[in-house]
């Protein structure tokens, strides 16, 4: 690329001249193509011939080197949005916000902990997107890309991927096809992931090619993300489940062997029975209560591990501290007492019981961010799966019509738009006149007049005729695309209590564990000392253990908290309800204003009504009774 300066003489409005400097670039290297046999002997431009001709021109010009011409930097900056999973509290949120801040590139990051989403403007040209999944697993998460502002970038699963001989024809098929600048096969989830140049080729292209030219054994289909999403959420409450009811099993054993059993007489008699050093009672809980710690409990380790390696604290830490602690304990008391004679009581069922617990409010916690997403799969349903395409022959004509996937609309698209059938993509009318509810973006009960040229928006009910319309915006760029991306704008952001609590939170941690030192430290020398009398302790042997006893108990009280979740959930489901009333809050602060609001202004009274009438009253004004009365109705209906 070379690049010219080319000095003008500008005339005023009188005698003076004024220089102007003017710069241009052209490619050298490409040259002209030869469009024919005629053209195919034309030599390629060179620098002298431009600036000859400009010369000729009457005007000055020069050639200057590429390196006096600073090239500008690329500003382009892409949006993606993560699917974080692993976090459990907002200590979480804030570790991997401050891991994604300090990569280079990343312009802005925003962690949502009760959608387990994180939104991140990026520099492409600096970071990619796999190096930020990277470095959210290499904190101790699990990251995966959902969706991205780069428009020429999809996802697409393949349906027919069975044996790597199919891999090979999928391989053999992209690389012939024209525009597609790179791809990646993932066989094991039946997907690839496609980079191309929609200038050169369009998607439902690519989707018809790999169908075509495989006969139809393979087929192509468009992500929809937030569907993946909704799959994600299905597996992380079923394998919570499933690890709920693992331990609940085994828990409940253990529980009725230390409160019901030992008042069963014959069963008591069992378990006091020695099994060498050891009581069968003492044995089968142990046995039971390390299959639960170590077993059921292992995400814990994992997690409080994976946050303690990079210098965070969360709640998984106060679930292990809290648990090994009386496991451990548990553990020596009975191995003391196998070998001394002296048996201290052991505490197996604690470490059950809390493991136990915490699962239950994990579970709780995945169903109530399932809910919390329900008003965005619900607008996301407004939009029709499907859409038909007008086909047109060489001379123009529409000579058929074909059903293709919604997100395979193009701008340009000619579409058929039966009676009762949602509007695929916003367009205009260009044949046909209709009816059309509009009440899902206008609130406007009454339906529109649609004739040629009219607009029409996407996701909105044609009630009458047919109607043709040509696409105009299809994607992202859609109305319902951007009340989409409100709403989970909406549900990112961070209310100014929410920012406090994750505050809160962070330090949340070290304080419990804290405090619990203190407390063990605070009842033991008041033991050593005599400050408490000696019964008070006698269950447990010694000031130690009563004082261990307390100390744990302060970290297990803190472990099933709900600060760091509470906040973000009651900001989604608020936004996600007034999504489904029709009413768009843009953010966690705006919410938290609203209780300050005292009168609301509506200028039109049309978009108050529901549109069909409902009976407000029923009155009887003969002897007959209103059951009888409302019996005949409801039968004439």
């Amino acid at each position: 690329m070379a690049h010219l300066q080319l000095t003008a003489l500008a005339g005023g409005a009188g005698d003076e001249m004024e220089e102007v400097a003017l710069l241009g670039s052209y490619d050298v290297e490409a040259g002209p193509v030869a469009a024919s046999d005629e053209e195919a002997g034309m030599r390629r431009v060179q620098d002298e011939d431009i600036v000859e001709a400009i010369e000729d021109a009457g005007f000055e010009a020069e050639i200057l080197p590429d390196s006096t011409v600073s090239q500008p930097k690329s500003q382009k900056t892409l949006s993606g949005q993560f699917r974080i999973g692993g976090m459990t509290c907002a200590a979480c949120v804030n570790s991997v916000e401050g891991i994604l801040k300090k990569l280079p590139g990343v312009k802005r990051a925003v962690v949502a902990l009760a959608t387990s989403l994180g939104e991140v403007e990026y520099d492409p040209s600096a970071i990619s997107k796999d190096e930020i999944v990277q470095a959210i697993e290499d904190a101790g998460f699990d990251a995966a890309l959902l969706q991205s502002s780069e428009q020429d970038k999809v996802l697409l699963s393949v349906t027919g991927l069975h044996t790597e001989g199919d891999v090979d024809v999928l391989h053999d098929i992209l690389k012939k096809i024209e525009g597609l600048r790179q791809f990646g096969v993932n066989f094991g989830n039946s997907e690839i992931e496609i980079v191309f140049d929609p200038e050169v080729v369009g998607l439902r292209q690519i989707v018809d090619t790999i169908e075509m030219e495989s006969n139809d054994r393979l087929k192509a289909h468009v992500q929809n993300p937030y569907l993946q999403a909704a799959s994600n959420d299905a597996q992380e409450a079923s394998k919570t489940l499933h690890l709920l009811l693992s331990s609940l099993l085994l828990s409940i054993p253990v529980f009725f062997i230390r409160m019901v059993c030992p008042h069963i007489p014959l069963i008591s008699s069992f378990l006091v029975m020695h099994f060498g050093p050891f009581c069968i009672g003492d044995l089968l809980k142990w046995i039971l209560v390390s299959m639960i710690q170590f077993v059921v409990g292992k995400r814990f380790y994992i997690a409080a591990y994976r946050a303690l390696r990079h210098g965070s604290t969360n709640m998984d830490v106060l679930v292990v501290i809290g648990t090994t602690a009386s496991y451990v304990y548990s553990v020596c008391a009975l191995l003391y007492g196998a070998f001394t004679g002296f048996h201290p009581p052991i505490y197996f069922e604690t470490s059950a019981m809390i493991i136990t617990f915490v699962l239950f409010g994990k579970y709780l916690e995945v169903l109530a961010k399932g809910k919390t997403s329900d008003a965005i799969k619900k607008l996301v349903e407004l939009a029709p799966a499907t859409a038909l395409l007008l086909l047109k022959d060489k001379e123009g004509k529409y000579s058929g019509e074909k059903e293709i996937d919604a997100s395979l609309v193009q701008p340009g698209d000619t579409l058929k738009v039966l009676p009762g059938s949602k509007v695929p993509a916003d367009g205009v009318v260009i044949w046909g006149t209709s009816h059309v509810n509009e009440s899902m973006v206008t609130g406007e009960s009454v339906p529109i007049s649609k004739e040629v040229s009219s607009p029409v928006i996407g996701g909105t009910m044609n009630l009458h005729g047919v109607l043709h319309i040509q696409a105009t915006k299809v994607g992202s760029g859609t109305v319902l695309s951007q009340i989409i991306s409100l709403v989970e704008t909406a549900q990112m952001s961070k209310a100014p209590i929410q920012k406090f609590a994750d505050y809160v939170a962070s330090i949340f941690v070290p304080i419990v564990i804290t405090l619990s030192l203190l407390t063990f430290l605070a009842w033991f020398l008041c033991g050593w000392l005599g400050a408490y009398p000696n019964s008070w302790s006698a269950e447990s042997s010694n000031c130690f253990v009563f004082s261990l006893m307390f100390s744990i108990s302060v970290v297990v009280i803190a472990c099933p908290c709900a600060l760091g979740l509470a906040t973000p959930t009651a900001v989604m489901v608020a936004t996600g309800v007034g999504a489904n009333h029709g009413v768009l809050v843009k953010g966690g602060d705006a919410l938290e204003r609203a209780q300050n609001v005292k009168y609301v202004i509506f200028d039109k009274t049309g978009t108050l009504t529901q549109g069909k009438a409902t009976v407000t009253t029923a009155k009887i004004f003969s002897g007959m009774d209103l059951g009888d009365f409302l019996t005949l109705v409801a039968s004439a209906e």
